[in-house]
């Protein structure tokens, strides 16, 4: 079985391989979910601002334009993710890149932050609870936590959900568990569920191909693609494609919102 330590090193070569293609492809269509976290997260007390797997860092932009004074620090496990980052935040004082595992803040960090946030990244990580947990502890008195992942059922019809339909007839379904265990484990650090809310967002595709290889080789599914093969990952296109229908795609997935404050 994969112990944590692999499962963290595959991810991190995943996301290494697909950095700038998720860069070219995702973040433009991500856009809509990355400005609602930053608008919750409203006015804050002082103290740097978190970005746990800040990815490409697509946050930045929003950040600075209302916390242009703040320390902000994006964090990510992916050296080639961290390597379009920085590139993304040079010029810009008061603004790092770190690479680490976003999923357990370092202790210098613990009751300091003014807020964290964080967008599409909780999902990936080995334990999600924990990690939220880590991020809750994080904040000062009065600071904000913005997290934004996809949940369990993103849509019912259309790209998402038929990708996974693909992908659990060859396989056994991912633990979904943990998500059950979210808002308890931020009021367990002694936070405030301010807002728990579905955010649905069109977003397109110029057809079913184009998705799904942007899927295993610029997103999530790069990893996916290192453990089980290229061959394999051609089985699940083959059947992801003979069911998927024919020319532009236009959907509406569902994220969820948590907003909470310490």
């Amino acid at each position: 079985m994969e112990d944590r330590a692999e499962r963290l090193a595959r991810v991190a070569r995943g996301w290494d391989e697909a950095a700038e293609g998720y860069e070219a492809y995702f973040v433009p269509r991500f856009a809509p979910w990355v400005r609602a976290a930053v608008t919750a997260v409203g006015s804050l007390p002082d103290g740097p601002i978190l970005v746990p797997c800040c990815g490409t860092f697509p946050e930045l932009e929003l950040l600075t334009e209302d916390f242009g004074d703040r320390e902000i620090v994006g964090i990510d496990l992916s050296p080639g993710m961290v390597r379009l980052a920085r590139e993304r935040v040079a010029g810009r004082p008061g603004v790092t890149v770190v690479e680490g595992d976003a999923s357990t803040l370092d202790a210098r960090w613990s009751g300091r932050c003014a807020a964290i946030v964080s967008v599409f990244g909780l999902q990936q990580l080995p334990e999600p609870d924990h990690a939220l947990e880590s991020w809750v502890g994080a904040l000062r008195p009065g600071g904000r936590l913005a997290v934004v992942f996809w949940p369990d059922g993103i849509e019912e019809t259309d790209p998402f959900a038929l990708l996974a339909e693909v992908i659990r007839t060859r396989g056994p379904a991912s633990d979904r568990s943990w998500e059950e265990r979210l808002l308890a484990a931020i009021t367990g650090r002694g936070a405030t569920i301010e807002r728990d809310a579905d955010l649905v967002y069109p977003m397109s595709h110029p057809d079913a191909a184009t998705f799904f290889d942007a899927f295993t080789r610029s997103g999530p599914l790069r990893a996916l693609t290192l453990a089980v093969g290229e061959a394999f990952m051609a089985e699940l296109r083959a059947e992801f494609l003979r069911r998927a229908a024919a020319g532009e795609w236009h959907h509406e997935p569902r994220a969820r919102m948590l907003v909470a404050r310490r």
